[in-house]
């Protein structure tokens, strides 16, 4: 997951807080709960690593723009996703050729965002566009 050149800044208590690759933000530890959030680059590390649909989810092609530009995946949008995908995981919002649009937080399980209609399926932190 991390390349060599991974360096890693610590908290005032010593804690790791952030995982740096250069001057490119890989992932952030929040302090709150100690999971993990990603930057985009390490999600186009996990994407590879991951064989679809492990922790991915599918938006139809009328919402890949808003993604690419950071904007959140509404549940009508979503295709399929991943059934193990919690609420508050990290995922990989993609398209429906598996290619990488953002990383974002899950609001629902990946079983509702196939359920509903309506609300917001992924917080989108980082879209493609948008690094």
């Amino acid at each position: 997951m991390f390349p060599d050149d991974t360096t890693f800044a610590y908290s005032n208590t010593k804690r790791i807080r952030y995982a740096n690759s250069g001057k490119t933000r890989l992932i952030t530890v929040r302090a709150g709960d100690g999971r993990l959030t990603l930057g985009y680059p390490a999600a186009e590390r996990l994407h590879a690593f991951l064989a679809a649909p492990k922790n991915r989810v599918v938006v139809m092609s009328d919402a890949v723009p808003f993604i690419l530009d950071g904007k959140n995946a509404m549940a009508k949008h979503v295709v399929s996703s991943d059934p193990a995908i919690m609420a508050e995981d990290e995922v990989l919002v993609v398209d429906e050729d598996d290619n990488l649009l953002a990383t974002g937080m899950a609001m629902l399980s990946g079983t509702e965002m196939i359920g509903f209609s309506y609300g917001t399926a992924v917080k989108v932190r980082q879209g493609k566009n948008r690094q």
